[in-house]
C-alpha cells in the first residue's frame, strides 16, 4: 500500500460521533480526577461542548483496591449541545477490578472497556469481590474489551528518570490519559505545558509524567489496527462568539458574588467554616484579596455565620457559607439576620442525605430547610442555580436583593453543580448595571427601624455615623421607635411586615418563562437546581417524538414568580422532578393546590435523561 492509499485508509478508519460518554475510574490514588479534568480542557480547547461529573469517594483514603474507595471522573462532549455528564458510558477505563465492579452497570451495552490487566490480579480481584478474572471469564461478552498491560507499559516508558516502583506507576494515570488523547484527536502540548508547571520544582517527575503521556499516545498510533482501539473524531461545537473557559459551579458562583459585591459597591465579607462541597468557596475567595475580599475560617459554623452578620452591620456584605448540616447550625442565627433586617447571602452547597449523610454524592433535600427550617414566622429569599453558568448570575442577583430589601438570602446549589465542569462565556463585567447600595446619613427622625414605603426594608446605618447611634438584636423592636417592645399588637405588626417585605419581592423578580415548549398543553415537567440538563435533554427528545411535553426551570424558590400558578395550571399534567422525596412537589401542591406528581430520586446520583423520557412517556401514555 502506498502513502497516499494508507492515508485514506486511516481517514476512513476514523469513527464519526456526534458526541462521546467516557468515564475514567480507578482507585481514589489513581489520579481519575486529574486525569479527567486534563481530559476536559484538552477538550475544550477543541471546541467540544462538554459537561463533567466528578464522582468520588468521601474517605480521604479507602482500603486501596476496595470499592469504597473508587474514583471516578465522567466526561459528556459533542458537536451538538451537551447538558448533562451523559447517561451511560461509551467508553470505561478501569485501572483495577474495584473500578470496573462499581461501574459496570452504567456502560453502555456493546461500550469500550479499557483495563489495566496488570491491576487484575488475585488480591484485588478478592478485595473487589470477583470469584473469577472478568477480563478472561467471558462475562464482560457484551462489551467491547481491551485488557492492556498499562502498568508494565508505564513502567517501561518512565524507567530512565530512576523513580521508585511506586512512584514510577503513578504515571499510569498519563499513560492512560495520552491513549485517551489519540482515541479522540486531542492535543498532548496543553497537558505538557501544564505538566512543566505543575511540577517545575520536581522536572525528573515532570520529565517522567510526559513521558508516559507521550507512550500511551504513541501506543494508540501503532495498536489502531488491531484490537478495539482505533480513533474517532468529535467536531466542533458552534457557540456564540466570545472568550470561553471551563468553569464549575463553585467557581463561577465566588466569581458571581464578588461581581455582585462590586456591583453593590461593598466590600465582601465571608465567615466560613469548612465543609464538602463547599469548601471551595472559602479557597478561591481566599484567592481574591487583591479585590478587597475578606475571608475568615471560623472555629465553628456558629462563629461563621455571626461574624457575617457583624460585617453587614458594620457596611459591609456578609456572606457564608456551607452544606446542609453546616446549615442547621447557622440556623439561629440566620433568625437573628432576618430580626436585625440585615442583608446576608447564605450558601448551601447541597449533599445526599441527613446528619453527615454522603458528603461527596448530590441531593436536593435542603429546600424545606432553606424555605422553612427556622423559629418564629422567619420568611427569606431562596433561590436555586441549576448549571454553573447559572451561579454566576445567581450570585449577582442575591446581593442584589439582599442589600435592596436589608433581608438574609439563601443560594441553593449542590454537589453536582459544584464540581461539574462546563464551558463558560467570560461576560463583560463593565456592561452590567450597578445597584450600590444606600446608607441613612439623615439624623432627623432617625431610628433603626425607619422604611423604605415601597421595598418595606428598613435604613442601613453604618455603626459611627454622626447622630445615629442605634442598636438592633434578636428581640423583637418597636415598629416606630426602634426600642425593645413586648407591645402583643406591635409583634403582630412587625411579623406582617417582615412576610409583607419577603413576598412582595416577587413583583421585582421576573416572571416564569417556559423553557422549552408553550404555556398550556398536556404535560409540563417542572424542575429546580442541577435536574436541568437532565429535564431539558429529556423534553427535547420527547418532543421530537412528537410528544405534547413542556419544561419549566424554577430559579425563584421563594418567593415564587408571581405567575406560576397560573403557568401551572394551563397544562393537564404537571410532573416536578427532583433529587428528593418530594420538597418542591410538597411547596407546588400547598401554594396552588395542584394535583402534581412527584418524580424523585435519591441515589446521589444526578438523574439521567432516559429516567426522566420514561415518565414523560409514561404519563402521556406513549408506551402504550
Amino acid at each position: 500500500m502506498d502513502g497516499q492509499s494508507t492515508a485514506a485508509a486511516h481517514e476512513q478508519a476514523i469513527t464519526e460521533m456526534e458526541s462521546v460518554v467516557v468515564r475514567f475510574a480507578g482507585d481514589s490514588g489513581d489520579g481519575m480526577q486529574l486525569t479527567g479534568n486534563q481530559f476536559s480542557v484538552a477538550t475544550a480547547l477543541e471546541g467540544s461542548d462538554l459537561s463533567t461529573f466528578p464522582d468520588f469517594p468521601a474517605e480521604i483514603r479507602a482500603p486501596v483496591g476496595t470499592t469504597f474507595g473508587v474514583s471516578a471522573f465522567q466526561i459528556n462532549f459533542g458537536s451538538v449541545e451537551v447538558s448533562t455528564a451523559g447517561d451511560e458510558p461509551d467508553v470505561l477505563v478501569a485501572m483495577n477490578p474495584a473500578a470496573l465492579k462499581v461501574n459496570l452497570a452504567g456502560l453502555k451495552v456493546g461500550g469500550l472497556i479499557i483495563a489495566d490487566e496488570t491491576a487484575f490480579d488475585d488480591k484485588n480481584l478478592r478485595k473487589a469481590g470477583y470469584d473469577s478474572n472478568p477480563l478472561t471469564d467471558g462475562s464482560l461478552a457484551e462489551y467491547q474489551l481491551s485488557a492492556l498491560d498499562i502498568s508494565k507499559m508505564t513502567l517501561e516508558a518512565v524507567k530512565e528518570y530512576g523513580l521508585g516502583n511506586k512512584d514510577a506507576l503513578r504515571c499510569k494515570n498519563m499513560w492512560t490519559l495520552g491513549l485517551l488523547l489519540w482515541m479522540f484527536g486531542r492535543k498532548r502540548q496543553p497537558i505538557i505545558d501544564w505538566l512543566e508547571e505543575k511540577f517545575a520544582s520536581k522536572p525528573e517527575i515532570a520529565k517522567a509524567n510526559i513521558a508516559a503521556l507521550n507512550a500511551g499516545h504513541a501506543y494508540g498510533e501503532t495498536a489502531e489496527m488491531s484490537g478495539n482501539i482505533r480513533q474517532y473524531h468529535v467536531g466542533r461545537y458552534e457557540e456564540e462568539p466570545g472568550e470561553y473557559r471551563t468553569v464549575n459551579g463553585n467557581q463561577a458562583l465566588a466569581w458571581g458574588l464578588l461581581t455582585g459585591s462590586q456591583l453593590a459597591d461593598l466590600k465582601l465579607v465571608l465567615g466560613s467554616y469548612p465543609i464538602t462541597p463547599a469548601s471551595p468557596l472559602l479557597h478561591i475567595l481566599s484567592g481574591l484579596k487583591e479585590f478587597g475580599v475578606v475571608t475568615f475560617q471560623a472555629e465553628d459554623e456558629i462563629a461563621a455565620v455571626c461574624g457575617a452578620i457583624g460585617a453587614s452591620f458594620a457596611g459591609a456584605l456578609g456572606l457564608t457559607t456551607s452544606s446542609g448540616p453546616g446549615i442547621a447550625l447557622k440556623t439561629e442565627a440566620i433568625g437573628l439576620a432576618i430580626s436585625t433586617e440585615l442583608p446576608l447571602v447564605i450558601v448551601d452547597i447541597q449533599r445526599a442525605g441527613p446528619s453527615t449523610g454522603l458528603p461527596t454524592k448530590t441531593e436536593q433535600s435542603d429546600l424545606f430547610q432553606a424555605v422553612w427550617g427556622r423559629n418564629g414566622d422567619a420568611p427569606l429569599v431562596v433561590l436555586a442555580a441549576s448549571n454553573a453558568t447559572d451561579c454566576f448570575e445567581v450570585g449577582i442577583e442575591a446581593v442584589r436583593l439582599a442589600t435592596k430589601y436589608m433581608t438574609p438570602v439563601i443560594i441553593l446549589s449542590d454537589g453536582y453543580i459544584a464540581n461539574a465542569a462546563e464551558p463558560w462565556k467570560i461576560p463583560d463585567v463593565d456592561k452590567l448595571k450597578p445597584f450600590p447600595a444606600r446608607f441613612h446619613t439623615e439624623r432627623e427622625g432617625f431610628h433603626p427601624f425607619l422604611r423604605d414605603p415601597q421595598t418595606l426594608a428598613r435604613v442601613w446605618a453604618k455603626p459611627g455615623t454622626e447622630g445615629l447611634m442605634h442598636r438592633i438584636g434578636g428581640l423583637e423592636k418597636g415598629y416606630d421607635s426602634g426600642h425593645i417592645s413586648y407591645d402583643p399588637l406591635n409583634h403582630q405588626k412587625m411579623t406582617d411586615i417582615r412576610r409583607q417585605k419577603i413576598e412582595n419581592i416577587a413583583h421585582d423578580i421576573p416572571e416564569q418563562v417556559v423553557d422549552q415548549g408553550q404555556a398550556g398543553g398536556k404535560l409540563v415537567v417542572v424542575g429546580w437546581g442541577s435536574t436541568r440538563g437532565a429535564i431539558h435533554q429529556a423534553v427535547r427528545k420527547a418532543r421530537g417524538q412528537g410528544l405534547d411535553v413542556s419544561h419549566i426551570h424554577l430559579r425563584n424558590i421563594w418567593p415564587l414568580p408571581r405567575n406560576l400558578g397560573d403557568l401551572l395550571k394551563s397544562y393537564d399534567q404537571v410532573i416536578v422532578a427532583e433529587m428528593n422525596v418530594g420538597q418542591l412537589n410538597t411547596l407546588l401542591r400547598s401554594q396552588y393546590l395542584l394535583d402534581t406528581k412527584l418524580l424523585s430520586k435519591v441515589t446521589g446520583q444526578p438523574f439521567k435523561i432516559s429516567e426522566i423520557l420514561d415518565a414523560i412517556r409514561t404519563t402521556l401514555g406513549a408506551d402504550k
